[in-house]
């Protein structure tokens, strides 16, 4: 499968005309019965050697990380990145090849980050408070730094999700650090960081709404990013796995889930719904338990949550058209366009 960014590289190459490419587009949309922009393309895998590189490059990196962490702490992470950053110059420059580019570039931020956690637990092991709120936020810092590198060099689509993560990161160490009582409010501040990532990536969502450039694919990982930091901070802090969820919490679970849907649609993104889902499943099962449904309450819930996505799949684009058409006419005109009845 090709993204809309490889389409849209072949055309400034010169390899296909515009022509060619507006074409094929058609064509897909055609065959699909959706446009092109619903079904959301990034590019995972561009063959079975895809998976076969992966499997090689994570059997390397363990191997140099177990060999960094036997001569030093820091050395295992520092190892990890500079051999990610070589593999890079070759599966990701040259040979384009998308899982190993994604595999690479976690790996070269996470090498970053575990070689300095590694460096602060061997100059301060007891580090605590202030100070290793401060160190994190540090470590956030270099760790955005690094993907800002790597970005320059490769422009991955995922990387810029991974600086914004750490910059999120970053400022949740720097909040604590200055007011280390709000260290128990961790998920309000997790959720703000959520909402200022998905504002950036409706940015870049808003600067190609028919996604046929790389634009799109840099907020597809955004999003990605934003869904879990924004479900997760909500339900935590209402408490879904405290304990007994109970009716009243349940529905509140269930209606959030719903405004999570609209969302979702008007955006044309589907990762606010996945992020959700584990959190939906636990109210409906809460719910059938309640209503006296003991021994099918998983099954029931389960078959009510599956009916309801794929019912939202198969419907999705008059559903979406009628949550767009219910907006602005100028947010409407940001959006990403809908499918003509």
């Amino acid at each position: 499968m090709y993204s809309e960014s490889d389409i849209d590289g072949a055309v400034t190459a010169g390899a296909i005309s515009p022509d060619a490419a507006a074409a094929l587009r058609r064509h897909v949309a055609a065959s699909h019965a959706t446009p092109a922009v619903d079904e959301e393309h990034f590019r995972l895998l561009t063959g079975f050697n895809d998976i076969f590189v992966s499997i090689a490059i994570v059997l390397l990196l363990v191997a140099v990380g177990q060999i960094g962490l036997s001569i030093a702490k820091p050395a295992g992470g520092a190892l990890v990145a500079a051999a990610a950053w070589a593999l890079a110059e070759y599966f990701t420059a040259r040979r384009r090849m998308a899982l190993p580019s994604i595999l690479l570039l976690v790996a070269f931020v996470g090498g970053v980050a575990g070689g300095l956690i590694g460096l602060v637990e061997t100059i301060a092991p007891d580090i605590d408070g202030r100070a290793g709120a401060l160190a994190a936020a540090a470590i956030g810092l270099c760790s955005a730094g690094a993907a800002w590198l790597h970005w320059r060099r490769f422009m991955v689509p995922i990387t810029v999700a991974a600086g914004a993560a750490a910059l999120v990161a970053t400022g949740i160490g720097l909040v604590v650090a200055a007011i280390p009582d709000i260290r128990q409010a961790v998920w309000p501040l997790l959720l703000i960081g959520g909402l200022a990532v998905f504002a950036v990536a409706m940015r870049w969502d808003m600067s190609d709404t028919e996604r046929k450039t790389r634009r799109a694919d840099v907020a597809f990982w955004l999003h990605l990013a934003a869904a879990p930091m924004i479900a997760h901070s909500i339900f935590q802090m209402l408490g879904v796995f405290a304990g007994d969820i109970g009716a009243g919490k349940a529905l509140v679970v269930l209606a959030l889930y719903l405004c999570f849907a609209a969302v979702a649609l008007a955006v044309d993104r589907r990762a606010l719904l996945v992020s959700g889902l584990v959190y939906v499943l636990a109210a409906l099962y809460a719910l059938f338990r309640s209503a006296g449904a003991i021994e099918l309450g998983a099954a029931l819930t389960a078959f009510v949550i599956g009916s309801a996505l794929l019912s939202l799949s198969a419907f999705w684009q008059p559903m979406r058209r009628a949550v767009v058409t219910a907006l602005s006419q100028s947010l409407r005109h940001r959006l990403p366009p809908v499918a003509v009845a």
